[in-house]
């Protein structure tokens, strides 16, 4: 939640709720379709169909937004002519997407469950995207568990979560948080849900996990995937050869360079592929 809705809710103090307060329901409503939102999805969706492409994929696709509130990308997705499912525990912004998706004759499976207990079979997923989702969730292991279940040999996975190694964090209304000591933060995290909800945004989960790009691709490597790519690999992918593109190439063997944009950024995003189906 930005500063500003932040500020709308503040008089609300410890007694927000976000399952049950409309000014949450509201926002992310209205978040969903916001020009920053569309132009933000609009780029992971290219990014996500030209990693497709580069490991062989030639859709349409079956494609799961984990986490999808009211369904901005499982809709573009199904737009293109994908098959899309749409995953989110707020059965009220699900209900949104499911009433979006009849007005633009669309057709997306909407599920409300939790994303470590999702009702699907294994290996039916192409593409698997979970944004801004692991660090709220007290289980990710179990969120990660669930992606190498459903998706399919040579899927692609995105996530994108909290980056352990930037100063600059969107979380906490708090400086330099993300490089707080863990007592500090679990200290941080309990005033989050009782008497200081502000420090959080009024957010109901606030985050209580941290990453980086090496712990995500350590945890998937764990669980079946064997190619990953970073940020820097993501941009190189998207741009492709121009000035830039080229730019990008030689930064990629930097180790350097790396590791000074991951700590530059105040989210880690991996996107990994998921190994082929042994003979």
């Amino acid at each position: 939640m930005t500063s500003d809705k932040a500020d709308e809710v503040k008089s609300a103090g410890q007694d927000f709720d976000t399952s049950t307060d409309k000014r949450f329901f509201d926002y992310y409503q209205a978040q969903s379709q916001s020009e920053a939102t569309i132009l933000r999805f609009e780029r992971l969706r290219d990014l996500i169909l030209k990693a497709m492409s580069a490991h062989g994929g030639d859709g349409p696709y079956d494609v799961i937004d984990v986490g999808g509130g009211a369904g901005a990308l499982a809709l573009m997705f199904a737009r293109d002519g994908h098959r899309a499912t749409c995953v989110d525990l707020s059965a009220d912004l699900l209900q949104v997407g499911k009433q979006r998706a009849a007005q633009q004759g669309l057709a997306v499976n909407f599920i409300n469950c939790s994303a470590t207990d999702i009702q699907l079979p294994d290996a039916c997923m192409d593409v698997y995207v979970v944004p801004e989702l692991l660090e709220h969730v007290v289980d990710w292991e179990g969120v990660l568990n669930e992606a190498a279940r459903i998706l399919r040999p040579n899927g692609v996975l995105f996530l994108s979560t909290t980056n352990a190694l930037c100063p600059a964090q969107n979380e906490f209304n708090l400086p330099l948080y993300a490089w707080y000591p863990a007592f500090m933060k679990r200290h941080y995290e309990r005033l989050a849900v009782t008497t200081r909800p502000e420090v959080a945004n009024y957010a109901k989960y606030p985050a209580v996990n941290w990453f980086t790009f090496y712990s995500l691709r350590s945890a998937l490597r764990a669980r079946g995937f064997n190619r990953f790519l970073d940020r820097l690999d993501m941009i190189v992918l998207r741009i492709g050869d121009g000035p830039k593109g080229r730019i990008a190439k030689i930064l990629k063997y930097m180790p350097l360079s790396r590791l000074g944009l991951q700590c530059l950024t105040p989210s880690s995003v991996i996107l990994a592929v998921k190994a082929p189906a042994r003979d």
